[in-house]
């Protein structure tokens, strides 16, 4: 009980910190910096412990892909509100709610309905979570969405970035699984590090992006 108002609180402060971030670009910039200097120090971590003593130059690389493909993640979400591009915000917003809904839902089914696990990767993860993620992700996406976009591409970009939000989730999972770590790091209470909280939007916004430059 006590993990869970940890969790809670946390979310709530994040929310804060979004709702804040996003009427204010100095702030927004400091807070995308702060982020993109964690989850880069949180990859550092677990790549370490995974490739530093097996190859070096596969560790460098990695780190260097990652620092590049970080740096671009965080500088376009900046560039979406400083040149105030009404249908990229809408992308912004749309991707966050997909991923949050996805979330929650696979949390809430998983719990309640149980059954068999998705995979050995994530001990956590079950269909019952993966259906209640796509569930959640179509309701959500609904309310908050239909007066801005067809009700045929809100199915199809919460079906496809919910997939990716997930499949990100699990690509983590197996890092440090790899890595033998439980959470990436313990910067945010009740989550652990930004990259456990993170994980799925990091994949997702990318992917969620060239979709809807494509449809």
């Amino acid at each position: 009980m006590a993990e869970l108002s940890k969790r809670i609180i946390t979310s709530l402060f994040l929310f804060l910190t979004l709702y804040i971030a996003i009427s204010n670009l100095y702030i927004m910039g400091s807070v995308l910096i702060i982020c993109f200097i964690q989850v880069f120090y949180e990859f550092h971590l677990i790549l370490k412990k995974i490739f530093f003593k097996k190859s070096l130059i596969n560790f460098y690389l990695m780190l260097l892909f990652l620092l590049v493909y970080l740096f671009f993640f965080h500088f376009k979400i900046f560039s979406i509100f400083y040149t105030d591009n009404y249908n990229q915000k809408i992308l912004f917003y749309f991707v966050i709610t997909i991923c949050i809904s996805s979330d929650i839902g696979g949390y809430i089914f998983g719990k309640i309905f149980k059954g068999k696990k998705l995979s050995k990767i994530s001990p956590n993860k079950t269909y019952s979570g993966l259906i209640g993620s796509y569930i959640f992700s179509l309701i959500f996406s609904n309310i908050f969405f239909f007066e801005y976009l067809s009700i045929n591409n809100i199915i199809i970009f919460s079906l496809v970035i919910s997939s990716i939000s997930q499949a990100g989730d699990l690509c983590i999972s197996f890092l440090k699984r790899k890595a033998k770590i439980k959470d990436t790091a313990n910067f945010l209470p009740g989550h652990g590090g930004l990259l456990d909280r993170f994980d799925g939007l990091i994949f997702a916004f990318p992917g969620g992006f060239l979709i809807f430059n494509t449809i």
